[in-house]
C-alpha cells in the first residue's frame, strides 16, 4: 500500500486552496489559508516523527497526550471528529477510538498499527478537508454545527467559524507540544512550521 509522503500532498493542498481563494481575503478564504497552514504543519509533523525509532515513537512524556504517538492520533481524531461533525454526522467516532474518551485514545479494536497506516488515513482525510473548504461560503460560516461531546456525550450547537477556527487553534497548539516532544526525544532537526514559513516557501517556488 503506497503512502503519500509531505511533498504530494503539500501540492495538492496548494493547488487547490489557491484555485478557490487566490489572494482575496475574505472571510471564507481566509479560513481556507488556516487550514491549508494546518494540513501542510501536519506533513511537517509526519516527515519529523518518521525520524523516530519506534522505541521514541510512543516513549513516554509528561506532555500532551503522553507520547508522540498518541499525541499524533489525538490531532487526527480531533481533526476527523469535527469534519464529520461538520458534514452532519453528531457522534463522530475515529476508528480504534472507543466513546467516552478523548479522541484519538485508540483503545478499541481496528487501530492503527503503524505510523505509515495513520500516514496514509491522514492524507484521506486531508483530501476530505479540501473538498469540504473548496464549497465553504462566507454564508455557511454563520450555520450552526451540531456535535455530541466524546467525552460527555452532551450535544451542543457551535457556529461553523467557530469550529473550522478551533480545528486549527486546536492543531496550532497540539503542533507546539509535539515540536517539544520531538526536541526532549533529542531530534536533530526541529521541523519549522510556522504560517509564515509557509508563504515564504510558496514565494520561493513561485506558487
Amino acid at each position: 500500500m503506497s503512502v503519500v509522503h509531505s511533498d504530494g500532498m503539500q501540492l495538492i493542498a496548494q493547488a487547490r486552496c489557491r484555485r478557490k481563494c487566490g489572494y482575496a481575503m475574505n472571510a471564507s478564504n481566509l479560513v481556507r489559508r488556516l487550514h491549508q497552514h494546518r494540513i501542510w504543519s501536519n506533513q511537517g509533523l509526519l516527515a519529523a516523527a518518521r525520524h523516530l525509532t519506534a522505541t521514541q515513537l510512543r516513549q513516554p512524556l509528561p506532555i500532551g497526550q503522553g507520547s508522540v504517538w498518541k499525541t499524533l492520533t489525538h490531532l487526527l481524531a480531533a481533526e476527523y471528529v469535527w469534519l464529520e461533525a461538520l458534514l452532519g454526522n453528531e457522534n463522530p467516532l475515529l476508528r480504534g477510538d472507543v466513546p467516552g474518551q478523548l479522541p484519538g485514545n485508540q483503545q478499541g479494536e481496528d487501530t492503527f498499527a503503524s505510523l505509515d497506516e495513520l500516514a496514509l488515513h491522514w492524507h484521506e482525510l486531508d483530501c476530505r478537508w479540501l473538498d469540504y473548504l473548496a464549497s465553504l461560503t462566507d454564508a455557511k460560516l454563520d450555520t450552526i454545527i451540531y456535535k455530541k461531546s466524546t467525552s460527555s456525550g452532551v450535544r451542543r450547537g457551535t457556529k461553523c467559524a467557530d469550529v473550522l477556527l478551533h480545528v486549527c487553534t486546536h492543531g496550532h497548539y497540539t503542533t507546539a507540544q509535539l515540536v517539544n516532544m520531538l526536541r526532549q526525544l533529542g531530534a536533530d532537526e526541529l521541523p519549522d512550521l510556522m504560517l509564515i514559513t509557509l508563504a515564504r516557501q510558496e514565494q520561493d517556488q513561485g506558487t
